[in-house]
């Protein structure tokens, strides 16, 4: 079993109160800001359809004035003759416009419906990405930590060989070059170490850089686990899948759909447009007039409604409609080109998503073999060397095998936990629950 290589491997102590890989998620959810950021481009895309609604709804103005006007003339003669005006005009008119025929308008709306479309698929994309950036780091943290412990254990355990290496060459046993040996493999553990603490800090940071502060101590790899087969076992299923399916598929299946209307909103630019339009207005002045120190004063009022219909008819705009609408056909021949992309990226991510799940689950029983076998050889060669048909190169180098054998194995099962995820992501299929199943893999 896996497990019990593990922990063969490094015992790990159970811990307290610590953070599993739901949890990390969680905070990762309330903390990201990719996916943060992909929120709020959802949130302001869904106004795009009551906007391009406005275009196919009346639209009502309101407008009105005042204005005084005051104005005196003098009349040189003998005598002088004086007069002045002061009137006082006034208006107010309230417009109503209905587009009736618009093609462009209707075009902008159904854009808006796709663009909606579009953005639900691209929330969705994030929300599975950072589903992936989530377990990727935090086993990533999982396996710099072992590795930190497999370094700390293989350190002893040589530090055991070198010491028994000079008491062997002090008794006379054995020769110098034993302990030289392992000397340097000391040496080489030590700074692999250093580089193993390094690989950890780094680990950590992507971590933190997810879910905004520094994580603490993290669930490890619990027992009973068997790696399963992909569900369907079969390739050309999931790859299926994928070519319909997938996100990246979709969102750039909508696009082409947005670039096909775009066509259309450009080509309707030559159809005339038709609104019915009415108004009501009121205008009115009122004001005196004084000549010659005789006074008049006067209230002019009326009123006026309009109602009809307003076509606007284009016949020639320099060559634009037509220039815009061959810009339109070439983004939509390239929009189909990204979609074949997208296919193309979506049938390799779920092959090579099937074959990695596939390849690693073979790989964990292959490893827990090797470390058997590994284990064995090296207690042989221990027991070799102590009757002396071994070297302690040779125990050295079997202990190196039983060591690194260790690593690989717990990264084929890391491997294997997150490609179950990937393959989920590459057919659109990847959940929060599918998180949760791998999260009970950990220890509680």
């Amino acid at each position: 079993m896996l497990v019990v290589a593990l922990g063969c491997a490094c015992a790990w102590p159970a811990l307290a109160r610590a953070d599993d890989l739901v949890q990390v998620y969680r905070e990762a959810q309330q903390n990201d800001p990719v996916l943060a950021s992909a929120r709020a481009t959802w949130t302001a895309t869904q106004e795009r359809v009551p906007q391009a609604r406005a275009g196919l709804l009346p639209t009502v103005n309101g407008t009105g004035s005042a204005n005084v006007n005051a104005q005196r003339t003098e009349v040189q003669t003998t005598p002088t003759v004086a007069g002045s005006e002061v009137f006082l005009n006034y208006g107010a008119t309230i417009s109503a416009s209905q587009p009736l025929f618009r093609l462009q308008n209707v075009a902008v709306f159904k854009e808006a419906g796709q663009q909606v479309v579009q953005a639900d698929y691209v929330l969705a994309s994030a929300q599975q990405d950072l589903i992936l950036r989530v377990a990727q780091a935090y086993f990533d943290v999982l396996l710099a930590q072992f590795t930190v412990e497999l370094s700390e254990s293989q350190k002893a355990a040589v530090s055991e060989q070198l010491a028994q290496a000079k008491r062997n060459f002090e008794v006379g046993v054995s020769t110098i070059t034993d302990t030289n040996e392992a000397q340097a493999r000391y040496d080489t553990i030590q700074a692999q170490e250093i580089a193993a603490r390094n690989d950890l800090d780094n680990k950590m940071t992507a971590l933190r850089v997810i879910i905004g502060h520094a994580p603490g101590e993290l669930k490890r790899l619990g027992p009973g686990f068997e790696p399963a087969l992909p569900e369907p076992n079969d390739p050309e299923y999931w790859a299926g899948r994928a070519l319909n399916e997938n996100y990246a598929v979709r969102i750039a299946r909508a696009n082409l759909a947005i670039a096909t209307l775009e066509v259309e909103r450009a080509r309707a630019a030559h159809y005339p447009t038709v609104d019915a339009v009415a108004s009501v207005g009121l205008n009115g002045a009122t004001g005196g007039v004084s000549s010659g120190g005789v006074a008049s004063n006067a209230d002019v009022r009326g009123r006026n409604a309009i109602l009809g219909l307003q076509v606007a008819v284009p016949i020639y705009q320099g060559g634009a409609v037509e220039s815009r609408v061959r810009e339109a056909i070439a983004q939509e021949d390239r929009s189909r080109q990204d979609l074949e992309t997208n296919r193309r990226n979506a049938l390799f991510l779920a092959q090579t998503g099937f074959s990695g799940v596939t390849s690693a689950a073979a790989s964990i029983k292959a490893f827990e073999q090797a470390l058997v076998s590994a284990q064995s050889a090296y207690e042989s060669n221990r027991l070799g060397l102590e009757v002396g048909v071994r070297t302690t190169l040779d125990v050295l180098n079997v202990q190196q095998t039983v060591f690194q054998t260790r690593r690989d194995l717990a990264q084929a099962y890391f491997n294997y936990l997150v490609g179950l995820l990937r393959l989920k992501a590459a057919v659109g299929a990847l959940t929060d629950a599918d998180l949760e199943d791998v999260n009970r893999r950990l220890a509680g």
